[in-house]
């Protein structure tokens, strides 16, 4: 990889991007012809910080150019981290999963992203790694900027994701969307919830995002903390509404082809009131 580091810094005078799946890359070089631009493929790279999926004790760190396929195919991403799992499930078509990166979709920052969304509920952290071979960490809700812009300089690359290892082994957790036609189809809205219980069912962690409803995928932190301590399987009516509510503050929905701002709005109500139902 150190061969990678040396690339990215004679390229510092460049428009350059880093291509691996070429899932998006493909897509935004047909939308948008770049004169003069180079293309650093990572598709060839050895090093294990960026392909593998290694577990320890406090977590489990995923390379970003582990694939959506592998993923799916990973037992304790399945068990621990259904959210995860569900949202990598609903990511477009089998051949696209075998080719599509996880840093590929974090770096694309779609406020749509499947798996964006699911690691922005998981507290997920970026391990982001300079020219220089510095490496500086960063809560993946940092990271997302803007519509398409991340918190990346011009000679770092995404080199892997951390997702906390749970708490509890009693959790509620998982990925919903809503989409215009199937799971080819762009999120009009979506939600990631991974909630952590004890014995009594009582939450003692929350993360809940929400997608397509806002120009970054969003963590709904006041509506975290108002379910904290309840008891998740006994919720009465006005806990859910008040949750539903705390949730559509977070919600900056536009109107486009796909869907009105007003229709977003609801379908995220919706989707929040029925995860307990």
């Amino acid at each position: 990889s150190h061969e990678l580091f040396e690339v990215i810094s004679n390229s510092q005078d460049k428009n350059y991007r880093f291509g691996a799946g070429y899932t998006d890359l493909i897509n935004d070089l047909n939308k948008n012809l770049q004169q003069n631009l180079t293309v650093i493929n990572l598709a060839k790279l050895e090093d294990n910080n960026f392909k593998a999926i290694n577990i320890n004790e406090n977590g489990v760190q995923i390379g970003a150019l582990v694939t959506a396929a592998q993923l799916l195919e990973n037992n304790i991403i399945q068990n621990n981290y259904p959210v995860l799992w569900e949202a990598i499930n609903s990511v477009a078509s089998k051949e696209i999963r075998a080719t599509a990166t996880i840093g590929g979709n974090i770096c694309q920052a779609s406020p749509s992203g499947d798996m964006s969304c699911a690691l922005v509920a998981l507290k997920a952290v970026c391990e982001i790694v300079d020219s220089k071979e510095n490496i500086r960490k960063e809560n993946i809700c940092d990271f997302f900027r803007g519509v398409k812009k991340t918190s990346l300089k011009k000679n770092e690359i995404l080199r892997s994701i951390f997702v906390p290892i749970n708490i509890s082994k009693n959790i509620k957790s998982g990925y919903i969307k809503v989409g215009t036609r199937n799971s080819m189809e762009i999120a009009i809205a979506s939600i990631a919830y991974h909630f952590q219980k004890d014995e009594q069912n009582n939450v003692i962690d929350a993360g809940y995002a929400i997608g397509a409803v806002a120009p970054t995928i969003v963590f709904t932190k006041d509506a975290c903390d108002f379910i904290i301590r309840k008891n998740i399987n006994s919720l009465n009516e006005t806990d859910v509404k008040q949750f539903a509510n705390l949730i559509k503050k977070y919600a900056r929905p536009i109107s486009d082809i796909r869907a009105s701002a007003w229709y977003r709005e609801e379908v995220l109500i919706n989707l929040s009131e029925t995860i307990f139902k």
